[in-house]
């Protein structure tokens, strides 16, 4: 709480988000999730709290198929921890490492649209009401791309979630795979949303 998601962030968003994260890390290698461990500390036993928090992340859950088998629940500040486990086909998951010199990058989505989502709930952006609604959105309810990664066994050479910033994982996406990486602003999914709530320069930067 106030690290991975704003202090009084919508409890069904924390439980989407928390199991999203999760799952676009293994749609990254190409993977079928299946089930999910949960650890729940909470300050307090709010039940309407608890039937939000739920809800979130059940209805992601079952989008996806799968399962929360186990987990711990325990006293303290709020903190959500969730690890998730699923399967893919022998000598068939996408890693970090497997990128070449001359392979063309992809991303997926729009990238900057969470990250001004996330500064409209802070206070620090202002947009009009549709745009900061599709922006929040982004931000509150984030969508893995899992049968994109199944999709995309076989045909990438290497693949990476970018929920730490394109730039960011981009990079570690060239690390791993021992290679340079160039990456042109202009040929970027840009939202229509953001380039119109904070212009070019500003999208580019988020």
């Amino acid at each position: 709480d106030g690290v991975h998601f704003p202090h009084g962030s919508p409890p069904a968003s924390i439980g989407h988000r928390a199991l999203a994260v999760n799952l676009s890390d293994l749609a990254a290698m190409g993977a079928r999730p299946a089930w999910a461990l949960l650890a729940l500390t909470l300050p307090a036993a709010e039940e309407s709290w608890l039937a939000e928090f739920a809800a979130g992340m059940d209805a992601l859950a079952r989008a996806h198929d799968v399962a929360l088998v186990g987990g711990d629940t325990t006293s303290g500040p709020l903190c959500v921890t969730i690890q998730v486990l699923g399967h893919v086909p022998r000598s068939s998951a996408l890693l970090r490492s497997g990128g070449t010199a001359g392979d063309p990058v992809f991303v997926s989505g729009t990238p900057g649209d969470a990250a001004a989502g996330l500064a409209i709930e802070q206070g620090r952006l202002q947009a009009g009401a549709e745009t900061a609604a599709y922006l929040r959105e982004r931000f509150l309810y984030p969508a893995p791309r899992v049968a994109l990664g199944e999709c995309l066994r076989g045909h990438a050479s290497a693949c990476i979630d970018v929920s730490d910033g394109l730039l960011g994982d981009a990079a570690k996406l060239a690390t791993a795979s021992g290679c340079g990486i160039e990456l042109e602003y202009d040929e970027l999914p840009v939202s229509g949303a953001l380039a119109q709530a904070v212009g070019r320069d500003r999208a580019r930067e988020l």
